[in-house]
């Protein structure tokens, strides 16, 4: 039985998922079927906020412009939540976390300015394990080559996104609501995906949640 059976819902963890784009493809993970959350499921690198990223968003600050800028993008998130939110703050340690995830995760090393504020997914209040998951999307420089490093994926590769959606479709591959969502979002897109990302990521980007905490 879950906790959400028994009228008191589990708390969100915060987390932090980056959407790499290189061309038309997108690098995803399938995850191990014996993970206890989105087992078998195509995702994005990421994971959760951990104390290390904390505490390297106080040593190791982002530019305050940066995180203004970020602030503004998720000011309708849980991170500007509250009489005491910092959502500057917030903002930075959630892109220390993006870093990290995903230097662990691919071997890449993405600078705060690489990551785009993208979505904001809420796990729902029935599911025993709860996130509340931050997205970044970044088109990944040439001279970034990710790879499968990750003991909670059998493997890591390049996608084109429509072929990751036509998979889903047919039933051969697993997408989790909010991947299907973004990845969707981007293949609607007009023309080419490079061509169609550039205004979209020069443009400001408020960002709503999707789900309740």
């Amino acid at each position: 039985m879950s906790s959400s059976s028994r009228g008191t819902p589990t708390v969100p963890r915060l987390a932090v998922s980056v959407l790499m784009v290189r061309g038309e493809e997108i690098f995803i993970q399938n995850r191990s079927h014996t993970m206890d959350f989105a087992a078998g499921a195509v995702v994005f690198p990421g994971g959760r906020v951990d104390d290390v990223d904390r505490v390297t968003a106080q040593s190791l600050p982002a530019p305050s412009s940066l995180l203004s800028a970020h602030a503004r993008c998720w000011a309708e998130t849980s991170i500007a939540a509250g009489r005491n939110a910092d959502p500057a703050a917030g903002a930075g340690v959630l892109l220390a976390a993006a870093v990290r995830e995903v230097r662990e995760e691919t071997g890449a090393i993405l600078s705060p300015r690489d990551l785009t504020p993208w979505a904001n997914w809420i796990t729902p209040a029935s599911y025993g394990k709860r996130f509340d998951t931050y997205f970044y999307l970044t088109v990944l420089a040439p001279t970034l080559a990710p790879q499968h490093q990750t003991t909670e994926a059998d493997s890591s590769h390049w996608s084109p996104v429509r072929s990751i959606l036509a998979g889903a479709a047919a039933g051969t591959l697993e997408l989790m609501r909010p991947t299907e969502a973004l990845l969707q979002e981007l293949a609607d897109l007009p023309g080419t995906l490079p061509q169609a990302l550039e205004p979209v990521l020069r443009a400001p980007r408020r960002i709503t949640p999707v789900g309740t905490l």
